[in-house]
């Protein structure tokens, strides 16, 4: 075991914070909904109509170009409903849960073909490119990160629950898949049994939980290379899968934020209703709230109506406009405003105090100055500031030659958070990850 050192990057802490690690328990949902853009990469076919009974662990729909890939219902019921946006485009598939089945995976075959028909497969994610990995391809290494460093993060080890003992099996399934090693990247106190990987610890400020950053500090992701990551939660899916049979898609997810009562985790099913998992918690008195699902950098916004996003472990409320009549708006001098930059006299307090903070950008796009903000931000080997122009002068050759194939857009999550020219550095990533793709298909 070693210890990797993170200068760079920067710890929000707000308001909202979880105490303690008891689970409540909810009432059952009353709809399950999967979203196929949670897994960037997939083209969607439906395998399943509306009206149709569905199994837990039952495909639902498969990738128009790896049709082997698919995404199965994470509980026993009927199909409601395929809703769709613009141009067809499939925005939640809607379940109505009924019964308690589960289909049973027969373990007898190839391991790959196992984890494709699962389901699990969708949670992996690929480097380059930061999509679901394509079948066939053996990964150079598999980065698995045990911690989330995000703002208001739940802890990964109570979301574990008791998945923990399924751990080693899912690093032995995923060692037979890779040509190299299982890294397994921990923060400082955290245990982790887990023969078979390698285990680093990782000390910094967020980012430091993401799988992609850890991979950059021990081996890097060079051109015509490929790795996978993800989390240990789900590595321990894995090792469930290989161990039972069967997937469990039930979780624990963190319910937090300053416009939460009791700030808590919660045990539900993958996908489920929000209506449910916020009844009776969210202020009366706070005025409105933007409810996201995910961390408040990387996270979906969504109504209270809808349902939570993979990788489903956290909801996230705040305010979505705390003051809109504040006396001069974004440039009030507040002594409680927040800043990086000693912009406001907050500073004087110390920046690891929780603060509170609303949705508004307070500001509008500017360009691009060189700052160092960026490199600040981002604890990779990487100029982050001339990537990001790169990107967006769609200079292919300057992006393979500035790192483009190491990151995802949630490693410019906390750079665009600090960004004084308010771009939208994850949507420019995203962008030009699916231009570079296009160009090398």
């Amino acid at each position: 075991m070693s210890t990797v050192r993170l200068k760079k990057g920067f710890d929000i802490n707000l308001l909202g914070a979880i105490e303690g690690a008891d689970v409540a328990f909810t009432a059952p949902p009353r709809s399950i909904a999967v979203v196929p853009d949670d897994f960037h990469g997939i083209i969607p076919r439906m395998e399943k109509k509306e009206g149709e009974h569905v199994i837990a662990g039952e495909p639902l729909y498969h990738d128009k170009n790896y049709e082997d890939i698919k995404v199965v219902a994470p509980v026993s019921g009927t199909l409601k409903e395929v809703r769709r946006g613009e141009r067809r485009h499939i925005d939640a598939i809607i379940i109505t849960p009924e019964g308690n089945d589960s289909m049973t995976l027969d373990l007898k075959r190839p391991v790959e073909e196992v984890l494709l028909a699962s389901g699990l497969w969708v949670m992996l994610r690929q480097r380059p490119y930061d999509i679901v990995p394509a079948p066939g391809v053996r990964p150079r290494d598999v980065f698995v990160t045990a911690f989330d460093s995000s703002p208001l993060a739940p802890d990964l080890d109570v979301v574990l629950g008791n998945k923990r003992e399924y751990i080693g099996k899912g690093v032995e399934v995923l060692s037979g898949l890779t040509d190299g090693k299982v890294y397994i990247g921990i923060r400082k106190g955290q245990s982790i049994d887990a023969p078979g990987a390698e285990i680093n610890t990782f000390v910094g400020p967020h980012p430091a939980g993401n799988a992609g950053v850890q991979a950059a500090n021990l081996v890097p992701v060079n051109k015509g290379e490929t790795v996978w990551t993800l989390d240990i939660v789900t590595l321990a899916r894995i090792g469930e899968l290989f161990t039972t049979g069967k997937v469990s898609h039930n979780t624990i997810v963190a319910v937090d934020g300053e416009q939460v009562k009791t700030p808590r985790y919660v045990q539900t099913v993958m996908g489920a209703e929000l209506t449910t998992l916020l009844k009776g918690q969210l202020k009366e008195d706070a005025g409105e709230s933007r409810i996201i699902s995910g961390n408040v950098l990387t996270g979906s916004k969504v109504e209270a109506d809808q349902w939570l996003r993979a990788p489903y472990r956290h909801v996230t409320i705040i305010p979505e406009n705390s003051n809109p009549d504040e006396f001069m708006g974004w440039a009030s001098m507040s002594p409680k405003r927040f800043s990086l930059y000693r912009t406001f006299t907050s500073w004087l307090r110390g920046l690891k105090r929780p603060v509170s903070m609303d949705s508004r950008i307070k500001g509008g796009e500017r360009a691009i100055v060189r700052t160092g903000e960026y490199d600040a931000m981002l604890p990779m080997g990487i100029y982050g500031e001339f990537l990001i122009k790169a990107i967006i002068s769609g200079d292919i050759d300057k992006m393979e030659q500035l790192g483009i194939y190491e990151v995802a857009p949630e490693d410019f999550a906390l750079a665009e958070f600090a960004d004084t020219s308010k771009l939208e550095l994850q949507r420019i990533v995203r962008e030009g990850l699916d231009r570079l793709r296009a160009e090398m298909s």
